[in-house]
């Protein structure tokens, strides 16, 4: 299982290697310095080793959306999705939880799926010809501190 923590700084430099591995490039490195900065980015780690992150905001009309669920080729299908959102569900503070993935995305809508997010809707024309499907859940704290 994956131990998962808020991201730090320090935790930076393999968010962002993680994240040119599976894009390309390392063209979202100042949005995930942010988001750390932010406390918006959370850590998985297997075996002391960073295994996935989860990027998330809470400006989709004022509800969480995790906007990045990323996880290290290496270390798919061995539970750090799973793993990263759960945290953050235990920690979400909105009452709702949002997230997306491309049609074509299979394995994630099964993570969805698996985890009781529902379809909510869909978006064209962010990737051509591939629509990005929206997911929610109810989640979060229900009383605050």
């Amino acid at each position: 299982m994956a131990e998962v923590r808020v991201a730090t700084l320090q935790d930076l430099e393999d968010i962002a290697g993680m994240d040119a591995l599976v894009m390309g490039d390392r063209s979202r490195e100042e949005k995930l310095r942010k988001a750390i900065q932010e406390n918006r980015c959370l850590l998985a780690q297997r075996e002391g080793r960073a295994a996935g992150f989860l990027v998330y905001h809470q400006h989709f009309f004022e509800q969480a959306f995790m906007d990045l669920v990323i996880v290290h080729p290496a270390m798919r299908r061995q539970g750090v999705a799973r793993a990263l959102m759960e945290y953050m569900e235990r920690c979400c503070l909105t009452e709702k939880l949002f997230s997306s993935t491309n049609q074509s995305n299979e394995e994630m809508q099964q993570v969805f799926r698996s985890l009781q997010y529902v379809e909510s809707g869909y978006v064209d024309h962010l990737d051509e010809g591939d629509p990005e499907l929206v997911f929610f859940k109810t989640a979060g704290r229900r009383e605050y501190a």
